[in-house]
């Protein structure tokens, strides 16, 4: 059976520069793992987005006034 390998702790540090070098170094490095959009790709799917947020903001407003319509019908 194989062994397991422990994960190692990390030093513990009180020093708040210490701590917020690394929490920075850390951040910059995620950040280079980031694979962005092009312009194009970035630039078509916002227009789908606020396409359907349109399209749904359309959607309620009928129906709200669908219901004010068929209240003021019935009451």
């Amino acid at each position: 059976m194989a062994k397991k390998e422990t994960a190692q702790v990390p030093e513990k540090t009180d020093n708040p520069v210490e701590v917020t070098q690394k929490f920075l170094q850390g951040t910059q490095d995620e950040l280079q793992k980031v694979v962005w959009p092009s312009r194009q790709q970035l630039i078509s799917e916002s227009v789908a987005v606020m396409s359907m947020v349109g399209l749904f903001a359309f959607l309620i407003f009928a129906v709200d006034k669908l219901f004010i319509w068929t209240a003021s019908q019935v009451f």
